[in-house]
């Protein structure tokens, strides 16, 4: 019975975690924390629902008008028909109808999606068995994120979710992520910003988003990857400019992808 106040809770009442993480017994997308993400929603929610709800009670309707009017003790002398062309038209054209209406706001969310706007940021995200490993080519960064065993965890991470190097990018900047793996197919997934790439060996995929919202997002590899597919999780800190400055200046020096002699330093900022 507390499992089903939840339930219901959980749809009607906005908890903060929804906009990070999942939570147990949740139903529903998680909140949105970019405009991708906010667009994906609202076609779901003002479109695709309507739609399956009302095919739903017409055919459940179409089932019982059937079998209470066509059923055997009404009806002993069975009809004869085998077709008609007004219904047959019918059941052919207004699915068709309904698919363009759902193509069209669909076909303009994924265009929107896979046109990248000018990256204030880039990020190369790359797959292995069992982890992730992240690049900021123009910062010269590299490094892996590995999850946190249950046993290590602290307080405020999540079970299965929490690795110990986040991805830190500033909020309100377009991020561009580069996706491959090194071995198998792996995929890229940020639920919160409406992110999905697979990461496929010896080929580049890209995809972008804005983050709206300071906080840390997680996601999960979303491909059959091997026994540790639930293991490799994804989290992304999204902080202030001022934030993201100061863990650039530590990080150049904690996650230099090599060593970058003065005259070189020199000519780059040339």
């Amino acid at each position: 019975m507390k499992k089903i106040i939840f339930i219901f809770s959980s749809i009607f009442i906005c908890h903060n975690a929804f906009a990070k993480q999942p939570v147990e017994w949740q139903l529903g997308f998680q909140k949105p924390a970019s405009e991708s993400m906010r667009d994906i929603v609202a076609f779901h929610n003002n479109l695709l629902l309507p739609i399956i709800i009302a095919i739903s009670v017409f055919v459940l309707f179409l089932m019982l008008y059937a079998c209470i009017r066509f059923r055997a003790s009404a009806n002993p002398n069975p009809s004869k028909r085998t077709h008609n062309v007004t219904v047959e038209v019918l059941w052919t054209l207004i699915p068709c109808l309904i698919l363009i209406v759902m193509a069209v706001p669909s076909f303009k969310i994924l265009y929107k999606q896979d046109t990248i706007p000018k990256a204030d940021l880039t990020i190369k995200a790359i797959g292995y068995q069992w982890y992730w490993g992240y690049e900021y080519p123009d910062e010269n960064l590299e490094f892996e994120a590995y999850m946190i065993e249950e046993k290590d965890l602290k307080a405020d991470q999540p079970r299965l979710l929490a690795v110990d190097n986040e991805v830190v990018v500033p909020v309100g900047k377009v991020v561009k992520v580069l996706i491959t793996a090194n071995d198998v197919l792996h995929a890229w997934a940020l639920p919160s910003f409406g992110v999905k790439r697979d990461a496929v060996p010896g080929r580049i995929n890209e995809t972008w988003f804005k983050a709206e919202k300071v906080g840390t997002y997680y996601g999960q590899c979303s491909e059959l990857c091997g026994i540790k597919h639930a293991f490799m999780p994804i989290a992304v800190k999204v902080v202030s400019e001022d934030d993201y400055q100061d863990w650039l200046s530590e990080a150049r020096v904690k996650f230099a992808k090599e060593v970058i002699e003065n005259d070189q330093l020199k000519l780059v900022s040339k």
